[in-house]
């Protein structure tokens, strides 16, 4: 049980009233983010407030009537889970960079510039960020940022999400390999197999992912495939 003075709020405007729960900003994130963890380790007090500052305790009625229940206990999971978490200084700024790391890699592995066909560096993506002053936000989706973010950067670079379709040539004993490798980057467009031997497909993946995709196939082939992008 974490201390009252280490403790945060979590906060929930619910069926027109504040229920308010005091708890270890850490182990309200974890829980929030769908970790197991025990409702009484993760509060100061077991108790809901309607303003825990002053002390004000929320009603049986007003909890009976947003979450079916007086058990303080219970409530407090929905509080967590659905609520408002606030977090310290430090937090936000652990959860902002883990966020924005996230954003720039699906970037840098799905966007292209539409010029070359080709995936920009993920520096490069860092820094047309910083130039369009990004403000990443620690609990919207990494989809939902990575649009506006594109919406922003491509004032600065030439830059979208896109798929290439690649036509590939590998040796027929390596068939069964590239099956399992391109499943794991796009899918299988076309494929046929040639008189000697060799099996030919064109594949599509995301855009950012073409380096990748190369590698693992010469990886796999010993060198031996061909590709060429469409």
């Amino acid at each position: 049980m974490v201390s009252l003075e280490d403790a945060v709020i979590a906060r929930l405007e619910y069926y027109g009233e504040r229920f308010e729960v005091l708890v270890d900003p850490d182990l309200a994130s974890d829980f929030k983010r769908g970790e197991d963890i025990q409702i009484e380790e993760i509060l100061a007090v077991e108790e809901v407030f309607k303003d825990a500052k002053k002390g004000d305790k929320a009603s049986e009625d007003a909890m009976n009537k947003a979450f079916e229940t007086t058990d303080p206990l219970e409530a407090a999971a929905t509080i967590i889970r659905k609520g408002q978490v606030q977090l310290t200084a430090q937090q936000r700024r652990d959860m902002q960079e883990d966020k924005r790391r996230m954003i720039v890699a699906k970037i840098t592995r799905e966007a292209i510039n539409p010029q070359t066909k080709l995936p920009h560096p993920a520096r490069r993506i860092e820094i047309a960020m910083e130039e369009a002053k990004i403000r990443v936000d620690p609990f919207k989706s990494v989809d939902e940022q990575v649009n506006i973010t594109l919406k922003a950067i491509r004032r600065l670079i030439p830059i979208n999400l896109e798929k290439v379709k690649v036509a590939i040539r590998i040796p027929g004993e390596d068939s069964g390999k590239a099956y399992g490798i391109i499943s794991e980057f796009g899918k299988i467009m076309k494929e046929e197999w040639q008189q000697d031997g060799s099996w030919v497909a064109i594949v599509e993946i995301p855009g950012g992912m073409q380096e990748n995709f190369y590698q693992k196939l010469s990886e796999i082939t010993h060198g031996k495939v061909e590709t060429k992008l469409l």
